[in-house]
């Protein structure tokens, strides 16, 4: 079967029922969504499906045929970054780094749906990925840097 990843088509020889993590992971070597909980519960595995977040250890693959699916790694470049990626860079919003890529994932889903998101539709949305790493603060500014509300969050 054939899936779209970040742009590009790849055939996949997997059992339809086969998780999309383990297909991104070990077939097509994309490092980016991690392997947290297995059970959808953390957001580390989550990728974009059509501009919407999805936790990818319980999709199955059938279910992404024919549909636009962006992980960390096609979002932007180590030269070129996503300007979601630079506001995490910019405000050092990682600690261990293992969420990170959900993180990174869930606010550009938002920004998709809403350019200019409130602190409070952002904490809404990152409300259900497990991070225990105490870098929420830089979380949240980066977010907020991310959707140009920084400033505005600033002077409150």
């Amino acid at each position: 079967m054939r899936l779209t990843v970040n742009g590009k088509a790849h055939d996949v020889d997997a059992a339809l029922d086969t998780a999309l993590l383990y297909v991104l992971r070990n077939d097509l070597e994309l490092n980016g969504p991690k392997y947290g909980c297995g059970l959808g519960e953390c957001g580390a595995c989550a990728v974009l499906i059509d501009g919407v977040a999805a936790r990818s250890c319980v999709i199955p693959i059938e279910g992404c045929i024919g549909r636009d699916i962006v992980t960390l790694e096609g979002l932007g470049t180590r030269e070129h970054p996503d300007p979601v990626q630079q506001a995490f860079i910019s405000e050092q919003a990682a600690q261990c780094g293992y969420c990170l890529n959900g993180m990174i994932i869930t606010t550009k889903a938002l920004l998709l749906r809403s350019a200019h998101p409130s602190e409070d539709e952002v904490l809404e949305a990152l409300r259900h990925h497990l991070c225990r790493c105490g870098a929420h603060v830089e979380i949240m500014r980066a977010a907020m840097r991310a959707a140009g509300r920084l400033v505005e969050a600033q002077k409150r």
